[in-house]
């Protein structure tokens, strides 16, 4: 059974002045996106600036998640590495916290070979008993998970059952269904493509947009199982510049500039991210006005 169906939010980490993950706030943010239809929460990951967290703190959101998300939709926590042995770590501690599954995405700057990825991917799961889902960002990691790569530990590795299909490569996407049967729970890892990917099986999206628009992410994936695809085109379409706003600077710089200029104070960002520039937030605020968000 899949972890999820619809819309996962790629939540971000609330941050006080002093850089101090703010649990209070991300608590608040918790509630908005379950009442905001959301259909998980996806902890830790990269729009929840993982990357600069101490395994201390990650471990800490991570139960602070399960906590705050009183077992309402799943949890599924962040915990990759580039390094196999802190990923078993952070999964086994995420496991312990009540986390429902793990999202686990490829090592980063050590350009693993693919059955390196084999390797790694089977170590961590065998060290835990939740599902995982895979996640393959190459232009973030510099390391690409290569459809047979994914066929074969969702063959092998039992509790490898998902994958988060960030590459924006629809053809890659395809040919994965392909060597899995249609049977992999794949997610869009890239809003403007949330409807295209459903339209070859994927079950829904880890998004970023979700952060400032649950309902309408969580309709499009509701209206697309429904067979409403006429709704699924429009609120696809009717994202698509707010998405491309998102995503015009690294993210999660634009998401939290947005979810701040809406009033959610979720603080600043952890260096080596900065503020947003100056045109590009004045744009950004413009095209949430349009959309009804500011």
């Amino acid at each position: 059974m899949a972890l999820f169906k619809g819309a996962g939010v790629a939540i971000v980490t609330p941050m006080k002045e002093n850089g101090d993950v703010h649990y209070e706030k991300l608590e608040e943010l918790i509630d908005i996106q379950v009442k905001g239809g959301t259909d998980a929460i996806i902890i830790t990951g990269t729009t929840g600036e993982s990357s600069t967290m101490t395994e201390e703190e990650h471990v800490d959101v991570i139960r602070a998640c399960v906590e705050f998300t009183k077992h309402r939709i799943p949890v599924i926590a962040g915990t990759g590495s580039n390094c196999t042995k802190t990923a078993i770590y952070l999964s086994q501690e995420a496991q312990k916290a009540g986390a429902d599954g793990l999202l686990v995405v490829t090592p980063y700057y050590n350009k693993a070979t693919q059955p390196g990825l084999i390797a790694h991917y089977t170590q961590i799961a065998q060290a835990v008993s939740l599902p995982i889902i895979l996640y393959n960002v190459p232009g973030r990691t510099g390391c690409n998970l290569l459809p047979e790569t994914v066929a074969y530990l969702y063959q092998h590795v039992e509790n490898i059952t998902g994958l988060k299909e960030a590459t924006g490569n629809i053809t890659q996407a395809s040919k994965t269904m392909d060597l899995t049967d249609g049977r992999i729970d794949m997610y869009s890892g890239e809003d403007a493509v949330i409807l295209p990917l459903l339209a070859i099986g994927a079950l829904g999206v880890i998004s970023v947009w979700s952060n400032v628009a649950p309902m309408d992410v969580h309709n499009l994936c509701q209206s697309f199982f429904d067979g409403d695809l006429e709704t699924s085109r429009k609120l696809q379409r009717k994202g698509l510049a707010l998405i491309d706003a998102l995503f015009s600077e690294v993210s999660p710089i634009p998401v939290k500039k947005a979810m701040n200029l809406m009033g959610m104070e979720v603080g600043p960002l952890r260096a080596p991210l900065c503020e947003m520039s100056e045109a590009g937030a004045k744009k950004l605020e413009e095209v949430m006005k349009a959309y009804g968000l500011c």
